[in-house]
């Protein structure tokens, strides 16, 4: 059956500089197994499939498959299937916003001018990692205790831990042992010096996904933002930049609004419209 198709770069407006995300519109009829299959042929850290709603204040349902797996929610693959959504002529029920359903529940999804933005979701785990787990986190990056800051649980889903680190130059020297780090689950977060369009490098992780270090992503900058905001870490709003290690140009646009909410933005660029058999 032929079926619409997408492939856009997000939290970026110029085309291969973001993280690629590939959107299949119209996908009743396709089991778990063929969207599994799908997504490991594509090979990108996301690939999602667009479905009727089942929740009434939903206007679209979306389920996000990595290679390795399907998640409960992704911020890339919401901004880019929102953003597909959209393009391929969705109508949401309201004007000031679209409401996206996953397996987390309802995200909210606003238009700001060109750019899109998703509220964050509430974290489910929270708190400083365990020491077993810092241990092996800090002998898998080759770090010492004292270079890292602070460490957090800062999961919405994915299951995210985070480190910060002294500076956006060891974020981006890190080298990870693959073996050791295991499934974890890792986001890094390190200043940016004064003067960069950036306030924050970060950096994610998450090799047991299939997907040893994904290029810019929203959900884990999403826990970070709450993280760092909540504890005086960061002003209420900033950009991030990830990708830097390798080859990107990604931005994270991060506010919080006066009720409190903070929002996860970012531009989408198209790359590819067309149709795929599936």
């Amino acid at each position: 059956m032929r079926r619409r198709f997408h492939q856009v770069d997000v939290f970026t407006a110029v085309p291969l500089k973001g993280n690629p995300l590939a959107v299949v519109h119209a996908a009743q009829g396709l089991g778990d197994a063929a969207m599994a299959a799908f997504a490991r042929w594509t090979n990108l850290s996301e690939t999602t499939f667009l479905l009727p709603p089942e929740h009434p204040q939903a206007d679209y349902r979306v389920r996000i498959f990595t290679p390795g797996g399907e998640l409960p929610f992704a911020g890339h693959p919401t901004l880019g299937s929102c953003w597909a959504w959209l393009a391929a002529g969705g109508q949401p029920q309201r004007s000031d916003v679209v409401v996206q359903e996953c397996g987390v529940g309802l995200v909210r999804v606003k238009r700001d001018g060109t750019r899109l933005a998703f509220a964050a979701p509430p974290l489910r785990r929270t708190g400083p990692l365990e020491p077993e787990l810092l241990q092996r986190i800090t002998t898998a990056l080759g770090l010492r205790a004292a270079d890292v800051l602070g460490h957090q649980w800062v999961d919405n889903g994915p299951g995210w831990c985070a480190l910060m680190l002294r500076s956006a130059a060891e974020v981006l020297a890190v080298k990870p042992d693959w073996a050791v780090l295991g499934n974890v689950k890792l986001g890094l977060v390190g200043a940016q010096p004064a003067g960069h369009d950036a306030r924050f490098e970060v950096r994610a992780f998450v090799p047991g996904l299939g997907v040893p270090e994904d290029p810019v992503t929203g959900s884990l900058n999403a826990g970070l933002a709450q993280w760092l905001v909540g504890a005086g870490l960061a002003p209420p709003a900033y950009v991030a930049a990830q990708g830097t290690a390798l080859g990107r140009d990604g931005r994270v646009h991060v506010q919080r609004d006066e009720a409190g909410d903070l929002w996860i933005g970012g531009d989408v660029a198209a790359v590819i419209e067309g149709e795929v058999v599936l």
